[in-house]
């Protein structure tokens, strides 16, 4: 299965990714971690571009959508390679970002779903929905998108992607039937943890009444 986190810088997916492998792990689920950009060569450049003055301009962004496609490719043998494994059915990719981070951040939205055709989609997309004063505040200001105008535009376009999925419009329509929960992310990191285990528990085959603290 392969689990993405989702939400604006700010939302808290660093710190709720990594309880949740703890807790999938306690559940006795083999935890394998992603974080976007990756390791690879093209996800150390896009890194660094994320710190340049210019991150936010259109056309910047728009080289930031192409890299990060090809970022994805450099993921895609693994994935498909761990969906194949019928040996190991305990197996969790489990995600920081995904194809629709891509969505949100670049634009637009056609474009940015028609490079990225080739990436392997989530079998589920845990969303943290924040608000944006709040997620600024907890931003440390290291990346350029971490300003309060950007990321109310990225803000809405998560909306208008989750808007897309329900109604089955536009580029999104071939993508409707995967899963997309959203979890309020405005609490503390606790109980931000306790409703993503009890929205993801379902899909997992675990009792919500009797999941592992």
């Amino acid at each position: 299965m392969y689990i993405c986190l989702e939400g604006i810088d700010g939302a808290g997916k660093s710190t709720q990714v990594k309880l949740l492998e703890k807790w999938l792990e306690d559940n006795g689920y083999d935890v394998e971690m992603i974080v976007e950009p990756t390791s690879s060569p093209v996800g150390v450049l896009i890194r660094k571009m994320l710190q340049d003055p210019r991150a936010t301009e259109p056309e910047f962004q728009k080289m930031l959508g192409l890299l990060f496609a090809a970022d994805r490719l450099a993921l895609k043998d693994k994935l498909l390679e761990n969906e194949e494994n019928i040996d190991n059915d305990n197996k969790i990719m489990l995600s920081d970002r995904c194809f629709y981070s891509s969505l949100a951040y670049q634009s637009p939205f056609e474009w940015i779903s028609e490079i990225n055709k080739y990436a392997k989609r989530p079998d589920l997309v845990i969303f943290l929905d924040i608000d944006v004063k709040t997620a600024v505040s907890r931003c440390q200001g290291i990346d350029k998108f971490e300003n309060e105008s950007f990321l109310k535009k990225v803000s809405d376009n998560y909306t208008k992607i989750d808007n897309y999925r329900k109604i089955g419009e536009n580029s999104l329509k071939k993508h409707k039937k995967e899963n997309f929960l959203v979890i309020n992310a405005n609490n503390g990191s606790n109980l931000v943890h306790h409703d993503i285990k009890k929205a993801l528990a379902p899909y997992l085959g675990i009792c919500v009444d009797g999941i592992v603290d």
